[in-house]
């Protein structure tokens, strides 16, 4: 997959474990501060990405997302 298409990726599921619509996610988009969920939200959208891109995100690296464009990067890099 391609950045563009991981990108649309993300932001579905963004959408579907947020109270956001998919349009509106950019790659500045701060998954803590801009997004009205807990960690627990935070850890099922993980899981969800790993599903979805069929790679293991260690808890560690997880942490270290705060950003759309971080996920979409290291999706990108560990495909």
């Amino acid at each position: 997959m391609n950045e563009t298409e991981i990108f649309n990726k993300v932001a579905e599921l963004l959408a579907e474990h947020f109270d956001i619509e998919a349009d509106k996610v950019t790659n500045e988009l701060n998954f803590k501060k801009d997004l009205d969920g807990d960690s627990i939200n935070f850890l099922e959208f993980v899981m969800d990405l790993e599903d979805t891109f069929g790679a293991e995100i260690s808890d560690e690296d997880a942490a270290k997302l705060e950003t759309v464009g971080q996920a979409v990067e290291y999706i990108k890099s560990h495909q």
